[in-house]
């Protein structure tokens, strides 16, 4: 059973973000252009959350093996099902292509998850890149403008092309930062046998 000690802020923080993909998927069963904008609230709001979590337990040094373990998976939620009920809504499926960078995203997400559980059981540890923070950076832009979807476009002129353009930039640099840590990953399998 988690220790009470354990639900510190920058846990609690991430826990939060956990819960706010629930609440995002809820917004996209209600219609209207108030979903969206609700939807788009929470996500900036689990967004910065993002950042408080790893600012404030390095900076207060309260950081914890619970926090190490959840928040990368709080962040590949969010990501992730995002993306999901964005394609599902038909916001990144405008076009016969517009798909294959979250097609891109959720696979190196899959693939370097498998990659981090084996190389954690022959105790290699694969820190994050500095790239593959931009990249998380770039991705979570991408999505907010997205999550806006037509309800944006009213506001901002372009706003899902905007969102579209830079989920391409995202998956350019997910294929990068993939590459990378695979060749990298590999390069530990072939070393150790």
């Amino acid at each position: 059973m988690m220790r009470l000690m354990n639900l510190n802020i920058p846990n609690s923080l991430t826990i939060f973000r956990i819960v706010a993909v629930a609440a995002i998927v809820v917004c996209f069963y209600f219609e209207g252009d108030t979903a969206r904008w609700v939807a788009l609230g929470i996500y900036f709001i689990a967004g910065v959350t993002d950042f408080l979590d790893g600012y404030i337990a390095r900076k207060w040094d309260m950081q914890s093996d619970l926090g190490r373990m959840l928040d990368p998976i709080a962040d590949k939620l969010l990501i992730s099902i995002v993306l999901i009920m964005l394609a599902a809504y038909g916001t990144i499926n405008m076009g016969n292509y517009s798909i294959i960078p979250a097609v891109i995203i959720l696979s190196r997400e899959i693939l370097l998850s498998g990659l981090r559980e084996y190389l954690a059981q022959l105790h290699i540890n694969m820190p994050v890149s500095n790239l593959a923070k931009w990249k998380t950076a770039v991705q979570m832009v991408s999505l907010g403008f997205l999550l806006a979807g037509t309800a944006g476009d009213q506001v901002l002129p372009y706003n899902t092309e905007i969102g579209l353009t830079t989920l391409w930039l995202a998956a350019a640099i997910t294929v990068y930062t993939g590459y990378d840590y695979l060749r990298i990953g590999i390069q530990h399998v072939i070393n150790k046998d």
